[in-house]
C-alpha cells in the first residue's frame, strides 16, 4: 500500500506501518444513524404489516372483525325485515286485503320493498367499510 492511499499520517517504518499522532485540532464529526424526528411507529407499523409479524397480522384481524360485525348487523337487519314480512300479513290477516292500484299490499311489500331494502343495508355497508379502512390507514401512517 503506498503512503498515498493509505490515508495521512501514516508512513511505513521496514515493513511495518506506523501511526503518527493525529492533529491536535482535528474536529470529530457526529454520525446520527436515524432522524429523532421522524415517526418511528409509522414505518414500524408498515414493517409489521408487509412481514406479517404477529403484530401486523393482529392489526388486520380487528380490521376485518370490524368490518364482519358491520356485515352481519346488515345481513340480520335485512333477513329479520325479510322474515318479519310474512310473518305480519299472516298474523294480521286484514292488511292481506289492502289493495293498492288493484295490486295486493302483499305482492307490492314482497316484491317492491326488497330492492330499496338491499340498497340501502348494501350503500350502509360500504360506507361504514370505506370509514374503519381510512380509519385504519390513518392509524398506520401514524
Amino acid at each position: 500500500m503506498s503512503k498515498h492511499t493509505a490515508g495521512p499520517g501514516r508512513e511505513e517504518q521496514g515493513g511495518r506501518r506506523a501511526y503518527s499522532d493525529p492533529p491536535s485540532k482535528t474536529r470529530r464529526k457526529r454520525v446520527v444513524l436515524a432522524d429523532s424526528r421522524a415517526p418511528v411507529t409509522r414505518l414500524r407499523t408498515v414493517v409489521e404489516l408487509e412481514e406479517q409479524t404477529s403484530y401486523g397480522e393482529e392489526l388486520v384481524r380487528q380490521l376485518i372483525r370490524e368490518q364482519l360485525k358491520d356485515a352481519t348487523l346488515a345481513w340480520g337487519t335485512v333477513v329479520l325485515i325479510f322474515l318479519a314480512l310474512p310473518a305480519l300479513f299472516f298474523l294480521v290477516p286484514q292488511l292481506s286485503e289492502v289493495t293498492v292500484a288493484g295490486v295486493g299490499l302483499p305482492w307490492l311489500a314482497l316484491g317492491l320493498l326488497p330492492f330499496p331494502l338491499l340498497f340501502v343495508a348494501g350503500y350502509w355497508y360500504n360506507h361504514r367499510a370505506e370509514r374503519h379502512e381510512r380509519a385504519f390507514v390513518a392509524m398506520v401512517e401514524k
